[in-house]
């Protein structure tokens, strides 16, 4: 029998801790995501939950040996209108990283935040 996975509750990505309060200011400020209380066991650790619908974006502190500016690990987050959200993403410095494998009628484009985690944009 075949798991069956109803919804998907979250996605965590990691920040050095150095890096965290530009990460989250990233988040919250420059992709206007809504941060929402963590429960109070879990505060002391830092980091911060973000509400996306249904859906949670948990970004928690982790000293990480690896270099996040290298990997293809992404979150893909979808948008109304692509060319409004990569224009407002230029105007606050945000490098865009175009697409290096179109897909045919699905226009995207990706960013890094300050930690290097990688985000896919696309058109939804």
């Amino acid at each position: 029998m075949p798991l069956e996975i109803s919804k998907l509750a979250h996605v965590n990505i990691t920040v050095p801790p150095e890096l965290e309060e530009v990460t989250k200011s990233f988040y919250a400020v420059t992709l206007g995501m809504t941060e929402v209380p963590k429960p109070p066991g879990l505060r002391a650790r830092g980091g911060a939950w973000y509400q996306l619908g249904s859906v949670q974006l948990h970004l928690s502190r982790e000293q990480t040996p690896s270099k996040n500016d290298e990997s293809k690990r992404h979150v893909c987050y979808l948008v109304e209108d692509l060319t409004l959200v990569e224009q407002h993403l230029r105007d606050a410095g945000v490098k865009i990283i175009p697409d290096s494998v179109p897909i045919p009628g699905s226009p995207r484009f990706y960013v890094r935040d300050p930690a290097g985690n990688l985000i896919e944009v696309a058109q939804g």
